[in-house]
């Protein structure tokens, strides 16, 4: 071997190493756009019911991003993950999203703003 083959050898080692570390070690997940504002939420004891299969539900979630995971959640289809239909049955719960917020009900995709209105949370 030659100084040129053990420096090339050298080099690709280098270049492995770091691939792998980069692709190993996990990257700090960035805070989603509405964290703050969906935490107060539920802070303030709202509470979105809804279903897996519910297309209303999915656009409702998709307002918040990442930012759902901080929303008080309640499963309503017994087949869904987490699934608490019996929290939605003593709710009263007829239609999907529904938010309760303060012992209100509000039925529907509701807009982020509205949301904000009812609770006082800042976007």
């Amino acid at each position: 071997m030659n100084k040129k083959d053990i420096m090339i050898g050298a080099i690709v080692a280098v270049i492995v190493i770091i691939g792998a570390i980069y692709f190993l070690y996990p990257k700090q997940e960035q805070p989603g756009k509405y964290d703050s504002f969906a935490q107060c939420l539920t802070e303030k004891g709202a509470a979105m019911y809804g279903a897996y299969w519910c297309n209303h539900c999915a656009a409702q979630k998709e307002m918040f991003g990442k930012s759902f995971k901080y929303i008080n959640y309640v499963e309503c289809d017994a087949r869904g993950e987490n699934a608490k239909p019996e929290l939605c049955e003593q709710a009263g719960i007829t239609g999907y999203p529904t938010w309760i917020i303060n012992g209100e009900t509000y039925k529907g995709v509701q807009q982020l703003e509205t949301l904000a209105s009812i609770t006082n949370c800042t976007i």
